[in-house]
């Protein structure tokens, strides 16, 4: 566990380092060492507590000093019908970085989460699984991926983004809605959508708990998920990717039977993809994101696969 106030350390000579900076909980800081093909790494995870000009210090701190930066508690981008679109305020956080390669985790999760949908399929049975997405837009590949294995899926991000009771049961509907919303939203201020601080602390039960009891398995971010949850998750699956011990503590409380992640175990928790996807950056010795099939490359050469814990 990172102590936020104590000074930052650097990798020991021969480690790549890596740096996620996060608008997240401090509380969730971490710093794990591992060996990936040989290569030894410090995977590091700094949060600021929503404070965006912490942010830009560590970045300005840090820049030039590591291998990767990984960008938490935000995206800088989401990709939906083949489209790019930036979040203008995140833009404006990273853009003093000059050296150090900065990842979002959204290469990631246009490949190895969609990848994952494709080998759960023998374990959930797709099409008999009904699943809800509390947010598809900021992970397309997992939404993509669902559509095509053909499950149940309800994308909530009308219902919990936009606060309004409307579900998304197609993946055409979703394209539609975020053509018309993310040339918007994206113009605004993330931290309206998205939990940071002491928000991903706390639950807001609304429109959309009658479809967490609708739902086999809750997918998606972890705080999104985690946000809008009621009290009683008694024998739902949960399909997610950042987890720490408090997160398992929390599952295992609401009755939640089955957590699978899609980026793996590493020490104490389970790092978000901006961190897995910096860690292959750096593998790759790139000064820029890898492509499509190069992720998909190095997540077979590494074997990520996803995670099963039955609780």
């Amino acid at each position: 566990m990172t102590n936020s106030n104590a000074p930052w350390q650097p990798a020991p000579a021969g480690y790549k380092h890596v740096v996620s900076v996060s608008l997240g909980s401090s509380k969730r800081n971490a710093r794990e060492e591992l060996d990936v093909l040989g290569q030894p790494f410090i995977l590091e995870r700094i949060g600021t507590d929503g404070d965006s000009k912490r942010m830009v210090e560590l970045f300005a701190q840090l820049d030039g000093k590591v291998d990767a930066f990984g960008l938490g508690g935000a995206d800088l981008y989401v990709v939906s019908g083949g489209k790019r679109y930036t979040f203008g305020n995140v833009r404006k956080l990273v853009a003093g970085i000059k050296q150090t390669p900065l990842l979002d985790g959204s290469g990631l999760k246009n490949t190895l989460e969609r990848e994952a949908v494709m080998q759960l399929g023998p374990v959930l049975n797709w099409k008999s699984q009904k699943v809800l997405m509390v947010s598809a837009v900021d992970r397309f590949g997992m939404a993509e991926a669902l559509s095509e294995v053909h499950a149940d899926v309800v994308y909530g991000d009308v219902i919990f983004g936009l606060g309004m009771n409307y579900p998304l049961r197609t993946i055409g509907a979703l394209r539609r809605v975020a053509a018309l919303v993310l040339p918007v939203v994206t113009k605004l201020p993330q931290d309206w959508f998205y939990p940071t601080g002491e928000k991903q602390e706390v639950s807001v039960a609304g429109k959309g708990t009658k479809y967490y009891a609708w739902a086999d398995v809750l997918a998606g971010d972890t705080h999104y998920v985690k946000r809008y949850a009621p009290q009683d998750l008694t024998g739902k699956t949960v399909l997610t990717q950042t987890i720490t011990e408090p997160d398992r503590d929390w599952m295992v409380q609401r009755g939640v039977r089955r957590l699978i992640t899609t980026t793996p175990r590493i020490g104490s928790r389970n790092f978000a993809t901006n961190v897995m996807e910096a860690m292959f950056v750096a593998l790759a010795g790139k000064k820029e994101a890898l492509s499509e099939q190069e992720y998909l490359d190095w997540i077979r050469k590494v074997d990520f696969r996803p995670q099963i814990n039955e609780f």
